[in-house]
């Protein structure tokens, strides 16, 4: 069916910190705050006061409209409340959205004198104010006072593009001076609709405009009918887009023709390998060639190693070991496996013992002693498995294979009748990996109320979503201002203007430029640079990733709840566990309504046309829309309840089936595999077996964040795991 890709209102703030903590009160533990009945105007101010909060409006943005305004109006006309020129900005936006001109004027004015971090916008809201109001000659002269007051802040591209509908020679000001501001891609796009034959607009587009929908389009044009005439600059600037875009066989020819760096080089290579283009082995060569210690060079050798036969293959390795330190465990490894191949095993079993003694730490030590463990298992001989596994964690705890090592271990003692030791294991996976599938596995053999395969479906776990908005680690004054009022669209825009590192972002400017983008809605987007984080390998880069995962906002911004209602809404109706119908959709789609896969699974639940139409028929459902959000979760959820009947509520066989279909889970099941984990890893389609996990993954952090008695628990365990709960919020 389905294909890949009474309210307590309390806040706490710390240095910046602002926490809204919502409890939950519906049968399955989850209720929007906007159908709960939150106290308005000055009730609401009080009960935020109670807290010892100095700012309210974290809480307030949560509200619903009219509780909204009326609990906004009470801060703004509150002499001692610090926030009450936020609160006359968030009323006069408010107002603004509700095409009421005329009110949002009366919030502005002078606002700016009091409020000046946001003093351009401040003006850019009065002169859209007067616009929406029919005051065209206010309008105007409003524009004009923000051109002459900041004519160098990035807010001035609003006034620009505003005078520029009657009079170009402002649209061409907006492209010259703010060429990366999403006002000047909208110039470029509107101007080649006319006339599309204009490089310089398309140049612009390519640069700064990887949210249009018609990028791709714009990049084809460009290389297609002015390649002779792109600068190396230009194409470097391509290239990147195509690589963004997922496109690697263009990205890979576009790198060709761009400036020559260690980088430029190697994504050549990797796109034209990934494109199936041809060139690809002829292009690493070349690279390791040029940039013989450049660090993207060890991974052109990898990659090499893995192009040529084996003898040649072997010496790319050595020149790995040699020059790559870092990488000198991982080339080790796969020479001992080529030589395998060879009838070497004498020489490669002295390798791996050297990889044993001299790199014990490094990861590919680790794959070692997982490879031999597993191995060992499936024999039946668990006493020696666990002596391979065990010093994973410990050796090599920055290894993806840990983790499961670590639980593993946990499991193979169990069935050993060592329940101390296995405690022990468990306990470490919860402790040292907490975000993990096999943390969820380990707390479920500890006896935690988290829900198994086989009742998980019918738990209804208490939720408090919590809304966090720390300050961001890079940006200008406004842009904090605008974050923090959960102005996503204007932050998103000014961001565009300061984000001039988008090759090669450093952790804070890539963990800011996924917030901007969760802060539109682009959720693929931006949980992927949240997520990616993780592969950063530069020991201060992982350095300040780890500090990054000790932060709540970080993870609540990479486990949201989107599309609370209708998931609540139709859990319930279906009896199913939301919090598995939540983590189902973030893997399905990352909360994006109107993605849709290359075979046609659309939407949230990433419903096929095909089974939506015969659900359809059998719920007599006459219209429906698969990038409605109501829609498809209706469907999907149907056919998430219909795979639990199919197997005996069994969450596991159920998601399994919804990705891989029943007729696959049922060939499986014919094998004989009874414990769940064992079935698990015998799953023979890879992208299954990583989505069961992935699901379950993203169920067990909703509860760890989530649900107070879990998030507790594993503090209890995990020292550095962030919890508003342990805060006391």
């Amino acid at each position: 069916m389905l294909k890949r890709r009474a309210t307590q209102v309390s806040i706490a703030v710390g240095t910046g910190l602002c926490v809204v903590t919502i409890a939950a009160f519906s049968p399955f533990g989850l209720r929007n705050l906007f159908q709960m009945g939150v106290p308005g105007g000055q009730n609401a101010l009080n009960s935020l006061k109670s807290e010892g909060s100095q700012d309210s409006l974290a809480a307030v943005l949560e509200l619903e409209p009219e509780q909204r305004a009326v609990t906004l109006e009470t801060i703004a006309n509150s002499l001692g409340s610090p926030d009450r020129f936020r609160a006359r900005y968030l009323l006069a936006s408010d107002l603004i959205l509700q095409a009421q001109g005329r009110h949002a004027l009366t919030w502005l004015k002078d606002l700016e004198k009091d409020y000046p971090a946001l003093a351009p916008y401040i003006l850019v809201k009065r002169a859209t104010a007067y616009e929406i109001a029919g005051d065209s000659a206010k309008a105007e002269a409003s524009w004009k006072e923000v051109l002459s007051r900041y004519p160098q802040d990035p807010a001035a591209a609003e006034a620009l593009y505003a005078l520029g509908r009657n009079l170009p020679q402002y649209w061409d000001q907006a492209i010259a001076q703010f060429p990366t501001h999403p006002r000047a891609v909208d110039i470029a796009q509107t101007r080649l609709k006319k006339n599309p034959k204009q490089l310089p607009l398309l140049l612009i587009v390519a640069k700064s405009g990887l949210y249009e929908t018609n990028y791709l389009a714009v990049l084809d044009r460009l290389t297609s009918n002015y390649a002779q005439q792109l600068t190396p600059q230009d194409w470097a600037a391509i290239a990147f887009g195509y690589w963004e875009k997922q496109d690697y066989g263009k990205a890979g020819a576009a790198y060709a023709h761009a400036p020559r760096t260690p980088l430029n080089a190697y994504r050549m290579a990797r796109g034209l390998q990934l494109g199936e283009r041809g060139g690809a082995y002829e292009a690493y060569q070349r690279m390791v060639k040029e940039f013989p210690k450049a660090r993207e060079t060890s991974l052109a050798l990898i990659r090499l190693s893995r192009l040529a036969e084996p003898n040649t293959a072997i010496g790319y390795l050595n020149q790995i070991v040699q020059h790559f330190p870092d990488r000198a465990a991982e080339a080790l490894l796969a020479k001992a496996k080529l030589l395998d191949g060879q009838s070497s095993q004498k020489t490669a079993a002295k390798i791996r013992q050297q990889l044993l003694q001299k790199y014990a730490d490094a990861d590919a030590t680790a794959e070692l002693r997982w490879n031999v463990a597993w191995q060992k298992a499936k024999s039946g001989d668990l006493k020696t498995a666990v002596q391979w596994a065990q010093p994973i964690p410990t050796a090599n705890p920055n290894s993806p294979l840990a983790a499961e090592a670590g639980f593993w271990v946990g499991k193979w003692s169990q069935q050993l009748q060592q329940e101390n030791d296995a405690r022990k294991a468990y306990t470490q996976v919860i402790r040292q990996y907490p975000n993990s599938y096999y943390a969820w596995r380990s707390a479920v053999y500890l006896g935690w109320e988290v829900g198994d395969f086989h009742n998980l479906r019918q738990l209804n776990p208490q939720v408090n979503r919590a809304v966090i908005r720390q300050p961001l680690p890079v940006g200008s004054a406004a842009l904090q201002e605008l974050y923090k009022l959960g102005q996503g669209r204007d932050a998103w825009r000014l961001w565009q203007t300061e984000f001039q590192n988008r090759v090669q972002p450093t952790v804070a400017e890539q963990y800011t430029d996924g917030l901007m983008r969760l802060g539109i809605g682009d959720n693929l987007d931006g949980i992927f640079m949240l997520d990616f984080l993780s592969q950063r390998e530069i020991p201060q880069e992982r350095t300040e990733y780890q500090a990054l995962k000790r932060q709540l906002s970080y993870w609540y911004a990479l486990y949201p709840f989107p599309f609370l209602n209708p998931i609540e809404t139709w859990s319930q109706q279906r009896q199913l566990n939301p919090i598995l119908v939540t983590a189902l959709i973030r893997q399905e789609s990352r909360f994006m309504p109107g993605i849709r896969s290359a075979v046609g699974a659309t939407g949230l639940m990433q419903v096929m046309p095909d089974t939506a139409a015969e659900i359809a028929s059998k719920i007599n459902l006459k219209q429906y829309k698969l990038n409605d959000p109501e829609d498809n979760i209706k469907l999907g959820t149907w056919y998430l309840d219909h795979t639990h009947q199919e197997y005996s509520n069994n969450s596991l066989l159920a998601v399994a089936s919804y990705n891989a279909g029943p007729g696959a889970v049922a060939d499986w099941l014919q094998k004989g595999v009874r414990d769940p984990d064992e079935f698990v890893e015998a799953i023979p389609y890879d992208e299954t077996k990583g989505y069961v996990k992935a699901v379950f993954e993203n169920y067990w952090n909703y509860l760890r964040l989530y649900n107070p008695q879990i998030s507790q628990q594993v503090a209890g365990y995990a020292a550095d795991h962030p919890t508003a709960f342990k805060w006391g919020l």
